[in-house]
């Protein structure tokens, strides 16, 4: 038989076991992490280069991290992007350096660097062979506010116009939509560069405010349409991969728990693979069997003159202070390899 000691005894242990199980159930959750984050690409292009990684955090995430996705100029123009990312503003950014007005002694390689690079795969084997990862992760640290994650590579820079270019002479008087590096570097050639809001450039394209762009590969021109306002498409580049990257608000990475920042880490790179083939494999089977624009060439002894005033250019930037000499040497130095080697590595 159960004394009233022993049936009192077991009673509390169950009250007891009970109110410990039922603890979880009366503490609030935590309530998710919240960020804004803005692309430099328009909805149609962001649908393949920013959009496929923000879907697979926000999975992945379960609840615990969720971010919205903002696309270019929708929260700040692109040029004030960096801005926003170091005040608070936005909490997590992808576009290049140059574009986003970034402060670091290193921004004026990021997007396209004239004749750096030759094909896509050149900028992830830069960053994470040849250096360059450390150094922009040293140039951030410097500025303060932003944390730079992750570069990669993505289309090539190329000409579509709406009248064709078959010399140097046909750039003359050119307005296009470009980067503010690149434009810097095509005046030589009598190129007009024009900046404008991102989603503007096709309509000021039809107003007859630009002539063209200088801003992307074939794949981007079909995707976000302006193949459909554009006629011709200059298969000479002035740099074989766009370089690009993904920056965090330093006090908002600070406060992401680490299983966290390894799942955002894990889906950047996952979009970087994404991009790599999406890409190569579009600027293949546009310029083979697209409709909409008609392919020109400038010739190899002609565009000479491009490629050396490219080496000139490398050597101005070089002499801006110690990490651009040391960025320029990497270019350099990987170049030369380019050249031992042959091809496909000399293709571009």
């Amino acid at each position: 038989m159960t004394s009233r000691r022993q049936f009192l005894g077991r009673a509390g242990a169950v009250t007891i076991g009970a109110a410990t199980l039922a603890t979880p159930g009366i503490v609030k959750a935590q309530s998710a992490i919240k960020w804004r984050f803005q692309t430099y690409a328009g909805a149609a292009l962001g649908e393949h280069v920013t959009k496929p990684i923000i879907d697979a955090i926000n999975i992945a995430a379960k609840g615990e991290l969720e971010i919205e996705l903002f696309y270019a100029d929708q929260i700040v123009p692109t040029g004030e992007l960096f801005r926003a990312l170091q005040s608070g503003t936005i909490d997590a950014v992808h576009s290049d350096d140059d574009s986003m007005a970034s402060p670091a002694e290193i921004a004026v390689f990021g997007g396209y660097f004239p004749l750096a690079t030759k094909q896509i795969l050149d900028v992830p084997v830069l960053f994470k062979q040849y250096g360059l990862a450390d150094i922009w992760k040293t140039a951030y640290e410097k500025v303060g506010g932003v944390v730079w994650l992750s570069s990669s590579g993505q289309d090539p820079c190329h000409f579509n116009t709406k009248k064709p270019i078959n010399s140097l002479a046909d750039m003359q008087g050119l307005r296009l939509y470009t980067f503010p590096t690149a434009g810097r570097f095509l005046g030589q050639f009598g190129v007009v560069p024009v900046t404008i809001p991102y989603e503007d450039a096709q309509v000021a394209v039809q107003t007859g405010e630009l002539d063209g762009m200088a801003w992307s590969g074939i794949t981007e021109d079909y995707t976000v349409g302006w193949a459909d306002v554009t006629d011709y498409f200059l298969t000479n580049n002035i740099s074989g991969a766009w370089i690009g990257s993904f920056f965090v608000n330093e006090k908002k990475w600070a406060e992401l728990p680490d299983h966290l920042k390894k799942l955002v880490m894990t889906a950047i790179e996952a979009g970087n693979n994404y991009r790599d083939q999406w890409y190569w494999g579009g600027e293949a089977k546009l310029r083979a069997e697209g409709t909409k624009l008609k392919l020109t060439t400038i010739p190899a002894e002609e565009w000479k003159a491009v490629e050396d005033a490219a080496k000139v250019f490398w050597k101005e930037i070089a002499g801006q202070g110690e990490t651009a000499a040391k960025v320029v040497k990497i270019f350099e130095d990987y170049n030369a390899v380019l050249q031992k080697a042959g091809p496909p590595y000399t293709n571009g």
